[in-house]
């Protein structure tokens, strides 16, 4: 069996469980479209608690993103397909999507760079952060919007990103320096803290 064919067959094995159990679906779809709100609210809560673990963290989450991106694009360069919604009959789509090429997926890119940068830092709860990013990559292919390939390919290149952010953006003085200015600039509009708090 080509990977091609071994793609399709997961994808419809994934992609059909929606149509067995459909109490899945809602699930699926909230997954697909709107964890991303959570996602940034994690980001504020974590810069807001205004520790500077934490907001280095988010730093990195937001290069490793910005990373993965390059790579994708060239990735995309290189393969491409449109949406299985588009070209494959029966399909179980559950939310609209533009048609383009889709690979690899920019929602599994954004939840594993991100998600695994809030590992790096934060153990206790950075597990919870990767399960979640797991979950929406499945969710992705359940609505019918992504191949496994997709999935699969954008969470390697999140993790890679998230890998080369936490190795070097901290290791870059000039983002020190314009965290400090930051700190100094709210200092001015915001009442300091009276005491550090660090959650990790």
């Amino acid at each position: 069996m080509s990977l091609v064919q071994y793609d399709l067959e997961l994808f419809r094995s994934i992609n059909d469980l929606g149509k067995e159990y459909a109490f899945l679906n809602p699930a699926a779809i909230f997954m697909a479209e709107y964890t991303m709100f959570l996602l940034g609210l994690g980001l504020i809560v974590y810069w807001f608690t205004r520790t500077k673990q934490n907001r280095m963290m988010v730093i990195q989450a937001v290069a490793a993103f910005v990373i993965a991106e390059v790579f994708a694009s060239v990735a995309g360069h290189f393969f491409s397909h449109q949406q299985p919604f588009a070209v494959l009959p029966d399909v179980n789509q559950l939310i609209q999507h533009s048609i383009d090429n889709s690979f690899p997926s920019d929602h599994t890119i954004l939840f594993f760079s991100m998600c695994f940068s809030f590992l790096f830092v934060r153990k206790r709860e950075g597990w919870l952060w990767v399960l979640l990013a797991l979950c929406v990559g499945i969710s992705r292919i359940l609505v019918g919007v992504h191949y496994p390939v997709d999935v699969v390919v954008g969470a390697l290149l999140g993790i890679l990103s998230a890998c080369i952010a936490y190795l070097v953006i901290p290791q870059l003085s000039f983002v020190a320096s314009l965290l400090s200015v930051y700190e100094k600039v709210e200092r001015r509009f915001l009442p300091s803290k009276s005491k550090s708090t660090d959650l990790s």
